[in-house]
């Protein structure tokens, strides 16, 4: 990456967290990298704490980048587009995280840039981010798999066809939120039991970490290790009970379809 120079339009949470990836995996320098924000105390709060440079316009930051990365809303895409069309370098590499904006969306506005659309989630800020990456407009298989290299600075990703980035949106991104109402639930039943608030909490937070780790590193299915766990007429089995008996496993696969679904509205809109 040592020709590369990468920049984000948008200081927000995303942004910070994969330029802080990048930096402390020294994938790339803090020369490689400059941002813009339209906020100019986020954008100079933001340079200043990475040791990076700050553009003075979303026009300049085009004119300088080999690689753009458009971290911003939504709502605020086609103006940035606008922007960027009148100075982005021919042929630039275009990564999108705007959620719900389709790639062709994206490259009918940057008629000759090549697009790659991303999906990161919250825990990226922690550098234990999921993301999902596909090809648009232009992009080629090592246009994918540089931009892969840059998210998985701050976490693991995969390579998905874009028809089902609604999922993605539905699972991994809105994911977080699910697993937080777990834990929340995991605590709640601890202090009903007897625990205090502060030990229910971290006893459930580290069980859903450790519980996690133990299935990226050990490769093997989440009903293998659910099955080691509980043994006949145990305590194990006597929960697993009662969370089937309440539909846990039917409730949170469609809270992931509802949430697919509403992605898929949202990006027809």
């Amino acid at each position: 990456m040592n020709n590369q120079r990468i920049g984000f339009i948008g200081a927000g949470n995303m942004a910070t967290a994969l330029l802080r990836g990048l930096l402390r995996a020294q994938r790339v320098t803090p020369e490689q990298i400059r941002i813009s924000d339209v906020d100019g105390a986020k954008r100079e709060q933001c340079a200043k704490a990475h040791g990076v440079q700050a553009a003075a316009s979303n026009a300049e930051l085009c004119a300088w980048a080999s690689t753009l990365v458009l971290a911003v809303k939504p709502q605020s895409l086609p103006g940035v587009l606008k922007e960027c069309a009148a100075s982005l370098q021919p042929s630039s590499l275009v990564i999108s995280i705007a959620a719900g904006v389709r790639s062709i969306t994206i490259g009918d506005a940057l008629a000759s840039a090549r697009i790659v659309r991303a999906m990161p989630n919250t825990p990226a800020l922690v550098g234990a981010g999921a993301t999902a990456l596909c090809a648009g407009p232009r992009a080629s298989a090592s246009d994918v798999e540089f931009a892969r290299s840059l998210f998985d600075a701050c976490g693991r990703s995969v390579v998905v066809d874009e028809t089902h980035m609604d999922a993605v949106t539905g699972l991994s991104g809105s994911g977080p939120a699910y697993v937080m109402l777990v834990i929340e639930s995991l605590a709640d039943g601890g202090v009903a039991a007897g625990l205090s608030r502060e030990t229910a909490l971290l006893l459930a937070t580290q069980t859903v970490l450790g519980s996690a780790q133990l299935l990226l590193e050990s490769g093997e299915h989440p009903a293998t290790w659910k099955d080691r766990v509980t043994s006949p007429g145990g305590t194990t089995a006597a929960g697993l009970a009662a969370l089937e008996g309440g539909r846990l496993r039917y409730t949170i696969g469609r809270a992931v379809q509802h949430a697919t679904r509403r992605a898929h509205e949202l990006g027809n809109r």
